[in-house]
């Protein structure tokens, strides 16, 4: 099984964002818990284009869908 290229710092710089691990955690404690029944691109805080690019990579199970369902677990967890 072939690991995906892809990880956290590579997501949030794919999306615009600081992609360094303190402003990474930054963003995630900042926007977390989303709503239990809030799906990942339809929280408020994302751009239309970052928002469409987290819906099309989730619905085209692209190689980005890993580290994609990964942010979705901890913007939904509740610490």
């Amino acid at each position: 099984m072939e690991r995906s290229p892809h990880d956290m710092n590579s997501l949030f710089a794919q999306l615009g964002e600081a992609s360094d691990a303190q402003s990474i955690a930054r963003f995630i404690s900042s926007h977390a818990p989303l709503d239990g029944d809030v799906q990942l691109h339809e929280a408020s805080f994302w751009t239309a284009a970052q928002a469409g690019f987290l819906r099309e990579a989730t619905l085209d199970d692209a190689e980005w869908v890993v580290i994609i369902d990964a942010l979705n677990s901890e913007l939904h967890a509740r610490y």
